[in-house]
């Protein structure tokens, strides 16, 4: 982990503001063994996972929280939004889990606080999974909310300390087994943020000062990780991010843009001092921690997250800086950018068949960003599009009816670049979706080859969010192969496209 001048700074503050423990004679020795109940790890790649709970991004900008600054001056930033109802609601539980577990709610099934019919056993936490790749790994879990030390991560950690809601305690025992002791992988969580949210609304003077008061405390957490004697010959990856958002008036577990919330920071070797990026997600932090502490993740553990060193943009992701304000939306904010018709070189869309008017934005297929799509109408099952990334396709035959149009039903395809498979016998079609049934619609994948008849290869007629694999068979002689997404619809939903990929086999 390199540290910037400004987080040295506010390291130096935080360490003459803070009691620090001395060394103890009960230090972890590599020859003798563990600390306090910690065993003595293995590791020079030592990951540092810090979740604030209930923490707006919009508000972190604007916080007086120079620690947590300093961490994203000198590494990556990524700001992101989460699920809602009906994957489930914006709260804590549902959350944590998905940090934890690399997978989204519709897999882990954590949907409230009451962690009824989780299914950990399927998808463990990420100190559990690196316990059973790697015995001698030494891992720590500290949560000032308890539900994290008791049931988020349940597995196998080696020491789950639960605080009762005490951040301070939660701070300086994390501090100590980080300077003292010898985790590979430590997670420490703190709370206060969300119960100033709470108790006095996300726009309140008290949130500000809870940001503000938390950036103090990881500040110390931070400054007991370099402060290690062996921390010039260490790999430290330093993650922080949230669970949910807040309302201005306070409370979570609704669908606003406040409520959804989320970010991640990551710094370390190879993220870039003060880069951005809009393609990350919550899932992503359990197997980037994973692979920076040498486990490769296994595809039978159906993981939704990648390394974020691994995510790959794709030539959708490239139409951001030409998206467009609204037109017909008006209940989108006349500032926000996040749609456009003009597809990415060597694609195209197909509306021959599209009756004229509806609303302008989503007449045919279009490609837009979370944030632009998600504000044309909440509470319709938009916000579940969550394996999305950056800038996706989406054909929404609910929103483009809610203008006058000509007499007939959505109907746009998608059509792909040309992909060469010359001397190819097979080939795998790959693609993130969210395919959502509301009313009469279809949707249809089809592959042509060469100039040849368009050949079905997937249909779609009831609810669909996954990453799929689809294998195709290349005919003899064919030398390219395009793809056609069509989609129909009468006041139905929508079909969202991400991430394709065609490979030769």
């Amino acid at each position: 982990m390199r540290i910037s001048p400004s987080l040295r700074t506010a390291l130096a503050a935080t360490a003459a503001a803070a009691v620090l423990l001395p060394l103890s004679a009960l230090r972890a020795d590599a020859a003798t063994g563990p600390y306090k109940g910690l065993p003595n790890g293995t590791k020079q790649a030592k990951t540092l996972v810090i979740g604030i709970d209930g923490t707006r991004y919009d508000k972190l900008l604007t916080a007086d929280a120079p620690v947590l600054k300093g961490l994203m001056a000198s590494g990556l930033t990524a700001p992101g939004s989460l699920y809602a109802d009906p994957m489930a609601p914006t709260l804590s539980g549902p959350g944590w889990s998905t940090i934890a577990t690399g997978v989204w709610p519709d897999k882990h099934l954590v949907k409230d606080n009451t962690f009824a019919g989780a299914r950990y056993d399927l998808h463990p936490d990420f100190a559990t999974r690196l316990e059973t790749a790697q015995p001698a790994a030494s891992t720590l879990v500290v949560g000032s909310w308890s539900p994290i030390a008791d049931t988020v991560f349940h597995g196998s950690p080696d020491l789950r300390i639960a605080e009762a809601e005490n951040d301070a305690k939660a701070a300086s025992d994390t501090a100590d087994y980080l300077r003292n002791g010898n985790p590979d992988t430590a997670f420490v969580h703190f709370d206060q943020v969300d119960a100033a949210g709470h108790g006095y609304g996300g726009a309140s003077t008290q949130y500000a000062n809870a940001i503000h008061s938390v950036d103090a405390l990881v500040g110390q957490v931070v400054q007991a990780v370099t402060s290690r004697p062996t921390y010039g010959s260490e790999d430290w990856l330093i993650l922080v991010t949230t669970d949910h958002g807040h309302t201005d008036a306070g409370g979570h577990g609704g669908n606003s843009a406040y409520e959804r919330q989320t970010f991640v920071i990551a710094n370390g070797a190879g993220y870039a001092a003060g880069s951005v990026r809009q393609d990350v997600k919550l899932v992503d932090i359990a197997p980037t921690v994973l692979k920076h502490e040498g486990v490769t993740a296994d595809p039978a553990w159906k993981l939704d997250g990648r390394p974020i060193d691994e995510i790959v943009p794709d030539a959708f992701d490239a139409l951001r800086p030409s998206l467009q304000t609204r037109v017909d939306e008006t209940g989108i904010a006349a500032a926000t950018k996040g749609w456009t018709h003009t597809a990415p070189s060597g694609w195209s869309i197909d509306n021959s068949a599209l009756p004229t008017g509806g609303v302008t934005e989503w007449r045919g297929w279009a490609f837009a960003t979370d944030e632009f799509w998600t504000a044309a109408q909440r509470g319709q099952a938009r916000e579940t599009n969550v394996r999305a990334r950056n800038v996706f396709a989406v054909a929404d035959s609910d929103e483009w009816d809610d203008k006058a149009h000509g007499t007939g039903q959505f109907d746009s395809t998608l059509i792909s670049p040309a992909y060469p498979v010359a001397g190819a016998t097979r080939a795998t079609l790959a693609f993130a979706t969210d395919y959502r049934v509301d009313g009469p619609q279809t949707g249809d994948v089809y592959v042509v080859f060469d100039s040849g008849t368009p050949q079905l290869i997937a249909s779609y007629r009831a609810d669909r969010n996954a990453f799929e694999s689809i294998p195709v068979t290349v005919p003899a002689g064919a030398s390219t192969a395009r793809l056609r997404f069509r989609y129909t619809g009468t006041n139905s939903a929508f079909w969202t496209v991400d991430q394709v990929a065609f490979t030769t086999l």
